[in-house]
């Protein structure tokens, strides 16, 4: 039974094919009846994509939103992607910062 409620919070990447727990990955919907694409809400089709450069670029390259969503993925949606990216990596590098951890390790 615990097995089993793992498995229902986890999705696949489209990009990559990896399986992890959904808050790990974007969401795109291809909201029904409009056939309009959102981020993370939303009901109708949809794909998850993990939050990292490699996979947005793949996923781009290869056409794997446009395919999955049986839609046209403009590269609007694709550079708010790249927006969100950049600002988690700002947030996170602000965040080290702030914890003192500014990504150098002592070497004795």
């Amino acid at each position: 039974m615990e097995d089993e409620a793992l498995i229902k919070n986890h999705r696949r990447c489209v990009s990559c094919r990896k399986v992890a727990p959904k808050s790990d990955f974007w969401r795109i919907v291809r909201q029904h009846p409009g056939h309009q694409l959102v981020l993370d809400q939303g009901m109708g089709r949809s794909v998850y994509l993990c939050r990292n450069w490699d996979c947005l670029k793949l996923a781009q390259k290869k056409d794997r939103l446009s395919r999955a969503l049986k839609v046209k993925v403009s590269t609007v949606l694709y550079q708010s992607l790249e927006q969100r990216l950049e600002s988690q990596q700002q947030t996170s590098a602000s965040a080290n910062l702030q914890s003192g951890d500014c990504g150098v390790t002592a070497i004795n």
